[in-house]
């Protein structure tokens, strides 16, 4: 069940691609015709939500981006959907690459996206090995574990010198779920003394060694690829509506094919960086294919572990640094 901030910013913005006050919609008993597929209880859960209070920026920006959104030339143009459905947070069932929260008449497809950064959140091996395809990674071992042994043992031993490892294995790579939680739950406070400095020869280790893979594996394949998919550049158009530090997100994405009439890829680059965690820097530079000039677009990703030290084996969480109206292939509604 996604949380009450997603769930409101998600459906006020279907709402206000019905083109009806925020407030009116708010005080009936039922959704609007067009959300037949909208379970009454999520309905009463939105509306109870509504009268809280908490979360009344929410709807006023997921209500602004949906009328925007059915006002745009690009999008709805004036016409009001006849059927509005939400994912409500499930996970699609096939390949799916667009990334959308709301479908609109069968055909628009709608990404939610409200004060993130993040394009996405996958595991090491299916980011560096997979070039994140949707095809099976062959090795699903903790990545640590294999791009960094020796680091992470090393770690591993100072957090057992310091803490006890009464429960625990001798050796990281043997870890069980529970005696993740175990070990996590004894860190919570932080690093203890000997560790940090540990943590620090990880960081390097998994971020040069990441690096390197990464590179090597993208210079096997295709760059220009490599990109879209970075970008979420789908087989099919779509829109993001959300928002951001410079205010509201609203943005209709290309294909491969229209990003192709438009831009020349010159270099994907990957470098290691210095950080807390484990991070790597990506680049691309684009060049226009009508009129001079060249587009940069910058991200970094950010290589840790989900829910606490040692809990879960890392994830590599995918973010977006450019400004989005800097991204060849986004357009702003």
């Amino acid at each position: 069940m996604p949380s009450d901030r997603t769930f409101v910013t998600e459906l006020s913005t279907a709402l206000g691609a019905t083109g009806a006050p925020l407030e009116q919609l708010m005080g009936a008993l039922v959704p609007p015709p067009a959300f037949s597929d909208l379970a009454p209880e999520e309905w009463t859960r939105l509306v109870r939500l509504f009268l809280d209070g908490a979360h009344s920026e929410e709807f006023r920006q997921g209500w602004a981006n949906g009328r925007a959104f059915l006002l745009a030339d690009d999008a709805l143009a004036g016409r009001r959907p006849r059927r509005v459905e939400w994912t409500g947070g499930r996970r699609p069932p096939g390949d799916e690459v667009v990334p959308a929260d709301l479908r609109i008449d069968h055909v628009y497809l709608v990404s939610c996206k409200y004060q993130s950064r993040i394009l996405h959140n996958p595991s090491p091996a299916r980011l560096v090995e997979g070039l994140l395809s949707n095809a099976p990674v062959g090795d699903a071992r903790d990545w640590y574990a294999r791009i960094a042994p020796e680091e992470y043992q090393e770690l591993y031993e100072a957090c057992l010198d310091s803490s006890g490892g009464a429960g625990l294995p001798m050796f990281a790579m043997s870890l069980n779920p529970a005696q993740r939680r175990q070990l996590s739950a004894r860190l919570t406070a932080g690093w203890p003394s000997g560790a940090e400095r540990a943590y620090g020869r990880l960081c390097r280790a998994v971020a040069e060694r990441t690096a390197d893979a990464w590179r090597r594996n993208i210079a096997h394949s295709s760059a220009e690829i490599v990109l879209w998919r970075l970008l979420r550049i789908g087989s099919v158009p779509y829109f993001v509506l959300g928002s951001g530090a410079a205010g509201p997100v609203r943005l209709r994405i290309d294909t491969p094919w229209d990003w192709r009439r438009s831009f020349r890829l010159r270099r994907l680059e990957v470098e290691a960086e210095q950080g807390g965690q484990p991070r790597i820097a990506w680049s691309a530079l684009c060049e226009r294919r009508r009129g001079d000039g060249e587009q940069v677009v910058q991200g970094h990703v950010e290589i840790r572990w989900s829910h606490g030290r040692f809990r879960q084996p890392p994830e590599a969480k995918v973010y977006l640094d450019s400004a989005h109206e800097r991204v060849p292939g986004y357009h702003l509604l």
